[in-house]
């Protein structure tokens, strides 16, 4: 059988990583592809690294386009990263009828639904398993294994660097900024790690996530996103008393009236599974109506995890290659034109339960006055933590769990609490969800 060739642009740690585990595990790929799957072409600035990684059969290049324009190239393989660059690039190689193979998912969270149609016109597959949850074959759950189920909701720890900071933050009582410092030191978060603690990379993942549990547009321009930079260590203590461990969590949900699709500190039970995933480590919790709650647990990120969902994604696009394009599996697991565009829901319409944190006076009657105000917005509570103000002080914390209720009756609630004499500053308000 004719070897499948692949252009691979970009050579860094992922790109290192796939021609590693290519090479290694080659004979075991082919007897899977059905025919030998070779990188025959590499872009990269760093002309001497490619060198040393790729040896002296492959053909090394800075210049992308010309790899992508290669007429003896299959796949492309875009490992660069970015909107910019790699947007041109991607779109380039569908119009010279390449197949796709990507890990970028900020790249297809913005300019999805275009790359998409492009490939679509012109029968070619894009695959892109590595850009969520890194070697966690959660899009072939999603997109194939799962294809019998409504899927409710998903929600998934979908970034390591957020989930270790929140770790150490955890076991060591640390603040923030001091576990950032040695995440960065140890290589788990980047000098800017901004897209990370923001909530950006998390949202590109499960804006894509949504996409396919509930046949959507992508449309990452809708989705709510709040980092854990506010985050204080205080509030992951009371969390542990109350019995719950705080995550940043990508959500997706049903509702009648659209969907949620939302990134922000969560509070989650934590008997649950999900809430005993530690470190960089990824875990992604389905729930569809046929097959209850399937939990997907494994590295999000490094070199061989990711290289790992790159070569399934390489595997899948050599079996498919000369199948008609009616036949294969659509990008985003429904029919293109079953795609229906139902709305993402405004973060005021969202319903979950809630914790906030108030610093009051110590003296009569306050915890009088905020329980009406919040039965006065129907909203009740499910538990609460009163400490014992320290020795001199005059004001304490008051923790209230809430059961389910419209975040826009919690803001306002909020507002009119924060107005009353006895609170002082603002009150901490978190999300939670019982999974």
């Amino acid at each position: 059988m004719k070897p499948i060739n692949v252009g691979l642009l970009g050579i860094g740690t992922v790109g290192g990583g796939t021609f590693t585990v290519l090479k290694r595990n080659e004979e075991e790929i082919t007897r899977r592809a059905g025919r030998p799957i070779r990188i025959t072409a590499v872009a990269d600035k760093n002309l001497e690294l490619a060198k040393s990684v790729a040896g002296a059969d492959v053909r090394i290049t800075d210049d992308a386009f010309s790899v992508v324009t290669d007429p003896e190239i299959d796949i492309v393989v875009e490992l660069i990263g970015g909107y910019g660059v790699a947007k041109e690039l991607v779109l380039k190689a569908i119009e010279n009828g390449k197949h796709v193979v990507t890990a970028n998912k900020a790249l297809l969270a913005v300019h999805g639904n275009e790359i998409f149609a492009a490939a679509q016109k012109k029968g070619v597959m894009v695959a892109f398993e590595a850009a969520v949850a890194g070697g966690i074959p959660i899009i072939k759950a999603l997109r194939e294994g799962l294809s019998a189920n409504r899927i409710q909701w998903l929600a998934g720890i979908i970034n390591g660097t957020t989930n270790f900071i929140l770790s150490e933050m955890r076991d060591k009582g640390l603040p923030f900024a001091d576990v950032l410092k040695e995440a960065q030191r140890l290589g788990y978060a980047e000098a800017d790690p901004t897209f990370d603690i923001e909530g950006v990379d998390a949202a590109h993942k499960a804006t894509l996530m949504a996409s396919i549990a509930f046949g959507v547009p992508v449309q990452f321009d809708k989705a709510y996103v709040e980092g854990i930079t506010k985050l204080e260590a205080a509030d992951i203590k009371y969390a542990e008393q109350l019995g719950y461990r705080i995550k940043l969590l990508g959500i997706a949900r049903r509702r009648p009236q659209g969907i949620e699709l939302r990134v922000h500190p969560t509070l989650i039970p934590e008997k649950r599974l999900i809430a005993n995933v530690e470190g960089a480590m990824n875990a992604v919790l389905v729930q569809g109506d046929a097959v209850g709650a399937t939990l997907y647990y494994g590295k999000g990120a490094g070199a061989e995890p990711t290289a790992s969902a790159v070569i399934a994604d390489l595997v899948d696009v050599t079996r498919l290659h000369t199948a008609d394009p009616e036949h294969r599996v659509p990008h985003l697991a429904f029919q293109p034109d079953q795609i229906t565009d139902v709305p993402v829901l405004p973060i005021d319409e969202v319903e979950t339960s809630y914790y906030l944190r108030l610093r009051v006076l110590d003296k009569p009657g306050v915890l009088a006055d905020i329980t009406r105000i919040l039965a006065d917005q129907g909203i009740s509570i499910d538990a609460m933590l009163q400490r014992e103000p320290e020795e001199g002080e005059s004001q304490t914390d008051i923790i209230i769990l809430t059961h389910l209720t419209i975040e826009k009756n919690v803001d306002t609630a909020i507002a009119k609490i924060e107005s009353l004499d006895s609170v002082t500053g603002q009150v901490t308000r978190l999300r939670l969800e019982n999974l």
